[in-house]
């Protein structure tokens, strides 16, 4: 089998988006993770619709596949990164959070992508988790059945300090149709299981699978051979369980040099599998 890997658009927030797209191309990528964001089709600008029509058009003409990802920094409120979340006590917060996930979801569904990442939230300190808790399900209740009905595959991604922060949390998770976005580098991070474990333990729930180098304990994205991840070993376990969805470079640190980690990562990956 041969893995296919994208590029995320996160680590070229200094360029256009048409830039990016055609230097993840050049580089010889099979797809890019578009991270939603101001400067980078606006899920909230007015000309959303065409604008997303436009760039499923750019995406076909350079030969990419796509992962929708949701993680813009202030895109909701520019006052607090982030925010709001699926966890924030504010109803209306939480709504508008919702109604972002699902216009991803919308976006997602016109470009053909493969799914529709997204994450928990950052819990109030005070918080009865009790509460969290039970916003999240009806948030992740409501995300997937919408995105169940376009036939979107929509993904959780467990995040360092996150109400839902390691694989068991997502595990203990009763929600229909909801798949698992899988960062192998937050393994390293939780120290919960090693990345290649982990891949192997959720195979059959993984909705998408993002890579980078980390070392262990510390929540940065790192080029690779910066950290303690075992690339080799990650590719080797995706390639055992057959995942065939787009494996995901995130390197959201490195948009002041994006030109150069763009193929640099690239060809780090195609060395790992000689």
């Amino acid at each position: 089998m041969t893995l296919r890997f994208a590029y995320n658009t996160n680590g070229a927030a200094n360029h256009r988006l048409d830039d990016a797209l055609a230097l993840i191309a050049e580089a010889g990528y099979d797809g890019v993770a578009l991270t939603l964001d101001i400067h980078h089709l606006d899920p909230l600008a007015p000309d959303w619709h065409r604008e997303a029509e436009r760039v499923r058009r750019r995406l076909d003409a350079l030969g990419l596949g796509s992962v929708i990802e949701t993680g813009a920094r202030f895109l909701l409120d520019p006052r607090a990164k982030h925010e709001p979340t699926l966890v924030t006590p504010d109803a209306a917060g939480r709504a508008r959070r919702v109604g972002f996930l699902k216009r991803a979801i919308e976006i997602g569904a016109i470009l053909g992508s493969e799914a529709v990442s997204f994450w928990a939230g950052v819990p109030r300190p005070g918080l009865a988790l009790t509460d969290a808790r039970e916003w999240l399900r009806d948030g992740l209740v409501e995300v997937a059945a919408f995105a169940a009905e376009r036939g979107v595959v929509a993904a959780l991604e467990p995040e360092p300090g996150m109400l839902v922060e390691t694989l068991d949390d997502f595990a203990a998770l009763d929600v229909p149709g909801l798949r698992l976005a899988l960062d192998t580098g937050h393994c390293l991070v939780t120290q919960e299981r090693e990345p290649a474990a982990a891949v192997v333990e959720f195979a059959s729930r993984l909705g998408t699978v993002a890579i980078e180098d980390m070392k262990r304990g510390v929540h940065v994205h790192l080029p690779f051979g910066e950290g303690d991840m075992d690339v080799p070993g990650v590719l080797a376990a995706l390639e055992a369980v057959g995942f065939p969805k787009l494996v995901c470079v995130e390197l959201s640190r490195e948009s002041h040099r994006a030109d150069r980690m763009i193929p640099e990562s690239l060809a780090y990956l195609r060395g790992c599998r000689g």
